[in-house]
């Protein structure tokens, strides 16, 4: 078993990047190289913007190459909820803002021939138990009438030829969700902006930020840079630099199996129908095929801030037990990776997205950022420049999580209350 990501592994190395020390003046400096920070960088270098991309590992190191591979359109959220909290009309526009994310993806792929292994695939929201179903059923009705015609409800009965599980109880189809290889796409995506203009350093930590006047000076290990806009796209890599994101962002760990490949047997025996799949309990898993037929597994498992390799280990157990509890035919199959990454949580589990603390940014996906981040951080140089404000999160109180400062020691009792949460609902 290797403790490293899948996506990771399998990608191609990226090779645009600037060797040499960190220096110069620029319009804009993104700070992070995943799908958000270059999704902008791409589209500010398109625009004859002087873009530099300062990325502490190395292209898609973060949540961007760690993630379970779902490209899931609509919210999250119950669209209920989101319409009792900010009313019908910003409810609707925020479900379609992770439809269009998924088209900006198809877009990209297309314009600049990323390899990725896309398809438009589906989501299944699997019912873990009948009230779930119930629940999941009233949440379709308001979203097939208002918002998305393109999603179907599944009985018991029509699971059998969707997932080879024996666990739920029906389920709730949006169509218009995808799948892809996250490594190559981010790799891809990088090599874009590099060829568009925008110089991208890896191994580049900011470790320090003073104002200039105009704009800020960004200081690495490597160097100092000045720019007139700073883009902070770090999610739940975000650094003590940056204080008033971290008392808003909590970090939290999500782990992931791949197994070995799958026989064709086995794949039509599990996965017959090759969607993405996520089931609806608070600790739940989320599961799909990879391009080479492995099940990609994944969930919370444990509430903690650390990945990595023993932490991953722990986690991975847990998975692997989850796994054959889903899927008996599957509990002595061999795992060839294992491994976790960081998710950034908001309190409220909605993203954010503008100008503070003297930098734009765009964060808190809490889970679900693969499908929107790169549409983000399009919207996001479109706001640097003054072209248009797309911006769907605009305007949403964000306030500091109370006692958080960067280590959320409460993460322990989080999950204690969710594990209640299961058992009782």
């Amino acid at each position: 078993m290797q403790f490293n990501s899948y996506w990771q592994d399998t990608a191609p190395a990226f090779t645009g990047g600037t060797a040499g020390p960190v220096s110069g003046h620029y319009d804009v400096a993104v700070i992070g190289a995943g799908f958000t920070g270059l999704g902008a960088a791409r589209k500010l270098a398109q625009q004859g913007r002087r873009v530099v991309v300062l990325e502490a590992r190395t292209v898609g190191f973060g949540a961007s190459g760690r993630n379970g591979g779902h490209l899931n359109n609509g919210i999250a959220h119950s669209f209920l909820h989101a319409k009792g909290l900010f009313g019908a009309e910003r409810a609707k526009a925020m479900y379609r803002a992770f439809d269009q994310g998924i088209e900006t993806i198809e877009r990209l792929i297309a314009e600049e021939g990323i390899a990725c292994d896309f398809r438009r695939a589906g989501k299944l929201k699997l019912a873990s138990k009948p009230a779930h179903y119930d629940s999941i059923a009233r949440n379709f009705d308001a979203i097939h009438r208002e918002v998305d015609p393109d999603t179907a409800m599944l009985s018991k009965a029509d699971l059998a030829g969707e997932v080879g599980s024996d666990a739920f109880h029906g389920a709730m189809l949006q169509r218009k969700s995808a799948m892809m290889h996250m490594g190559r796409f981010v790799v891809g995506l990088a090599e874009a902006a590099a060829r568009h203009g925008a110089v991208i350093h890896e191994n580049a930590p900011v470790t320090a930020r003073r104002p200039n006047g105009k704009g800020w000076d960004l200081t690495t290990p490597q160097g100092t840079i000045r720019a007139d806009k700073v883009f902070l796209a770090t999610g739940a890599y975000t650094t003590g630099a940056f204080g008033y994101f971290r008392r808003r962002i909590v970090p939290v760990g999500s782990f992931l199996l791949a197994t070995r490949p799958l026989s064709p047997a086995e794949v039509a025996a599990t996965m017959p129908g090759n969607r993405t799949c996520v089931t609806s309990l608070n600790i739940g898993n989320y599961f799909r095929l990879s391009p080479d037929n492995r099940l990609i597994f994944g969930g919370r498992a444990r509430f903690s801030a650390r990945s990595d390799q023993q932490s991953d280990a722990k986690s991975g157990a847990i998975l692997q037990a989850a796994l054959a509890g889903i899927f008996p035919q599957l509990a002595k199959v061999e795992v060839d990776y294992c491994w976790g990454g960081l998710v950034d949580m908001t309190k409220d589990r909605f993203p954010r997205a503008g100008q503070a603390d003297g930098v734009y940014y765009s964060m808190g996906y809490s889970g679900h950022g693969a499908q929107i981040a790169t549409h983000m951080g399009e919207i996001m140089a479109d706001l640097m420049t003054g072209r248009i404000d797309c911006n769907p999160w605009a305007d949403i109180p964000w306030n500091a999580v109370p006692g958080h400062f960067g280590q959320p020691w409460f993460l322990p009792l989080v999950g204690t209350y969710y594990k209640l949460l299961d058992r009782v609902q």
